[in-house]
């Protein structure tokens, strides 16, 4: 019998402006108003959802790429996700709420002070999502952006620094102790804070933090996730983080190769490795039959011009480079694409393709044509398809899956409100909640 599976949500659009673009935009929710998101994560936890992740980028991108990423608010404008935080922690008992943080952005002093608030204020339900995006470099310094690698050193010394300022409350050093008649006492031990003194490549800063310290110790920090397939980023997840967004073909070899190269990273890191949750995205599309599963990959076999252009939009906005302007019917050019881009955006366009060879229209058609759940070429299918895949991917040992989309309550419901009775039927979605917090419900099964 296939474990229990653990369920997440990506929030792919960030704190932005859902709806645009689609007819659902006329159920007339404020997307800069709580409401939206307060509805939606109420609808997330009932369905056993374990966490949250809110992408987000602060930055609108390079002046040459800004009004494709704002045209269609494909990438912005975007608020930020922390602030959001608070109103979704208030609204749920047990969602766990993971914004994205960029270490290029917030001051390992200022984070680690503001995530500890956010914790102590959820209870324990708050994690950080750790991206290494370097496009928003020219908004903190004048500093040249860092190139891939180098981005995750820094974000590697950024955590290493946050942690340090966590835990630079020793044991006993919060005492609270209210002494005889609860009118006096001591509120905590100074002697037992330690200073901190960090004099690293990227971070100056000095301890300790202004923040009490957390119950449960280590055990006790918000939760780490992080995406990233380069070899790199397979490593910094192994060593660092609680939670890794997987994006990957979804056939057993590459599922049990993904998850090997994350559990060896681990393992040398001397990490026990069911405390790193490999969380596979998809992004379904669930129709009523499969015939109308069917029609809808037919349909999308030929795409048009018009379809491509669109779709060169949104890469545009995601690669923070210009396709529009490229000529559909060549390679595109060598060179293109500076070495702040992400690798899994540009591996998510270029596909199985040679990057040399290949028209720019062939890799765009790839992605405007449809696949079926069933076979496993792609994500149209019923709810029953899906939960088939959610299944086989427990059976090949993985730990859940990511569902991508936008946090709207329409886009929530047509997702899940087949899928989660079906799961549970099959005794692979949780029912119950763990006590502790986030953490707790991660490390439940």
């Amino acid at each position: 019998m296939t474990r229990l599976q653990h369920l997440g949500w990506f929030l792919s659009r960030g704190f932005g402006p859902h709806g645009w673009g689609h007819d659902y935009l006329d159920w007339n929710y404020d997307w800069t108003r709580p409401d939206l998101y307060v509805e939606s994560a109420r609808a997330l936890e009932q369905a056993g959802v374990d966490l949250l992740i809110i992408e987000d980028a602060p930055s609108l991108g390079s002046p040459e790429t800004i009004d494709l990423r704002v045209r269609q608010a494909f990438g912005g404008p975007k608020h930020d996700p922390l602030l959001l935080a608070p109103y979704l922690f208030a609204a749920t008992q047990h969602l766990g709420v993971v914004p994205t943080v960029n270490p290029a952005a917030v001051l390992p002093y200022t984070g680690a002070r503001q995530l500890a608030t956010l914790q102590h204020l959820s209870g324990g339900r708050f994690g950080l999502n750790l991206v290494t995006d370097t496009g928003s470099a020219r908004h903190f310094s004048a500093a040249p952006p860092l190139g891939h690698d180098a981005a995750y050193d820094r974000a590697e010394e950024w955590l290493d620094g946050v942690r340090s300022l966590w835990r630079s409350w020793d044991d006993g050093a919060l005492l609270a102790d209210r002494g005889a008649g609860g009118v006096s006492g001591r509120y905590a031990d100074g002697s037992l804070l330690r200073p901190v003194r960090h004099r690293g490549e990227h971070y100056e800063f000095d301890g300790p933090l202004n923040a009490i310290p957390f119950e449960q110790g280590a055990d006790g920090e918000p939760v780490i996730v992080s995406p990233g397939g380069s070899g790199r980023g397979l490593a910094f997840a192994g060593a660092n983080s609680d939670v890794q967004l997987a994006l990957a073909p979804l056939t057993e070899q590459s599922v049990r190769d993904y998850r090997a190269k994350i559990h060896a990273a681990a393992r040398a890191a001397g990490r026990a490795l069911e405390h790193v949750k490999v969380l596979f995205a998809i992004r379904p599309v669930l129709v009523s039959s499969p015939a109308e599963a069917d029609r809808l990959v037919a349909a999308s076999a030929n795409p048009d011009d018009a379809t491509l252009l669109h779709i060169a939009e949104q890469q545009s906005s995601d690669l923070e480079t210009d396709l529009t302007a490229l000529d559909l019917d060549k390679p595109l050019p060598t060179g293109l694409f500076g070495d702040h881009v992400s690798h899994g955006s540009i591996k998510r366009l270029v596909g199985g393709h040679d990057l040399a060879t290949t028209p720019l229209r062939e890799l765009l058609g790839g992605l405007a044509r449809l696949g079926r759940i069933a076979d496993r070429s792609g994500w149209v299918g019923t709810a029953g398809e899906l939960a088939d895949l959610i299944e086989e991917l427990g059976e090949w040992g993985n730990d859940g899956v990511l569902l991508w989309g936008d946090l709207h309550p329409v886009t929530v419901h047509r997702t899940l409100d087949e899928l989660v009775p079906i799961l549970r039927r099959r005794g692979i979605l949780r029912t119950e909640w763990a006590d502790g917090g986030l953490r707790a419900n991660l490390r439940a099964f």
